[in-house]
């Protein structure tokens, strides 16, 4: 008796022949693709065809020169690497570094402080008291405000008669160029987009079943090991999308230093407003070289976030799906 007899003698439905299974296989193929194609056609014109102009304009530089034969010629000349040369090795190379290492400590301290806050914004915000609705509210209130209005309100506080040299008796120049201008806007970052954590943890908490912290607390386990065991692990995966997006926008700041503290700030320069400096200068080869750079460095730091941090969600998938196959073959 065949395999094909046997299946109907049990009374299970025998697979198809094998040609008509990959003719399905390649029909399904075939419809993802076409009903997927606009959404990557827009994406191609919203971000590949930006990406590749942008590249494509910092190989090239505006300005006078001198052909081979000594006549003046104005306008765009190819000028191949040459602007990726000087950003690291040139006249403006220390203007770089110092924009790299702004933007680096910028991200490290605003995103761990703003995750420890956040996270303690979402376990208050999730506790059931009177007034949480008024907390909720007003704990959002900063992540409402946009960003050069909360600017503003922050240069005010650290003026030098502010509110800040007020409440610790001191004469501090925070926004003038030094370390503290760094900690002003550190401190003004932190105010206003620690709630966007809080807000995304808290929905990670809200899908929690509190089946589970009873359960815990019949176990004889105390708050500090609910948190721990139950709590982060639960809320990992929407903790480490609000921090992503926290990195990703604060390796992108420019209009919170610009306003607290002013442009041409070494103190406070970061990648982004060095390239519109360039770019507003009519330096935009330079520009789009600092532009480039910076996107790399974005897709860097968010692919070794994602593969160090992240579950390997597609990988495991495809090993399930797999051992799937094989345990129905």
């Amino acid at each position: 008796m065949t395999a094909t007899e046997r299946a109907s003698a049990a009374g299970t439905p025998a697979a198809g022949p094998p040609r008509k299974r990959g003719r399905d296989v390649q029909g399904t193929k075939r419809l993802a693709a076409l009903l997927l194609s606009p959404t990557l056609l827009v994406l191609a014109l919203v971000i590949g065809y930006p990406v590749l102009a942008g590249f494509r304009e910092s190989l090239y530089a505006r300005g006078e020169g001198l052909d081979a034969d000594g006549f003046v010629v104005e306008g765009d000349r190819f000028a191949g690497l040459d602007n990726y040369t000087a950003i690291f090795q040139g006249d403006r190379a220390d203007a770089f570094w110092n924009a790299f290492s702004n933007t680096t400590f910028f991200t490290l301290t605003t995103v761990v402080l703003e995750t420890v806050i956040g996270v303690a914004m979402a376990l208050i915000m999730h506790q059931a008291f009177r007034g949480r609705s008024i907390v909720r509210a007003s704990i959002l209130v900063p992540w409402a405000i946009p960003t050069a209005i909360s600017g503003l309100l922050w240069r005010w506080i650290f003026q030098a008669d502010g509110a800040a040299n007020a409440l610790l008796r001191q004469e501090i120049l925070w926004t003038a160029d030094g370390f503290p201008a760094k900690m002003a806007v550190v401190i003004a970052e932190v105010w206003k987009t620690s709630p966007f954590i809080g807000l995304l943890v808290l929905a990670g908490l809200q899908m929690i079943p509190r089946d589970v912290y009873e359960a815990a607390r019949v176990d004889g386990a105390g708050p500090v090991q609910q948190f721990w065991r139950i709590t982060l692990p639960l809320v990992r995966p929407a903790l480490l999308v609000a921090v992503l997006f926290r990195m990703l926008d604060v390796l992108r700041m420019f209009d919170l230093p610009a306003v607290l503290i002013g442009v041409n700030q070494k103190s406070v320069e970061t990648l982004t407003m060095i390239a519109w400096f360039e770019a507003s200068n009519l330096r935009y080869g330079s520009a789009a070289a600092y532009a480039t750079v910076l996107f790399l460095y974005i897709a860097l730091i968010a692919y070794l976030f994602v593969k160090l941090l992240g579950a390997d969600i597609i990988g495991e998938a495809r090993q399930h799906g797999r051992r799937e196959r094989r345990r129905r073959a």
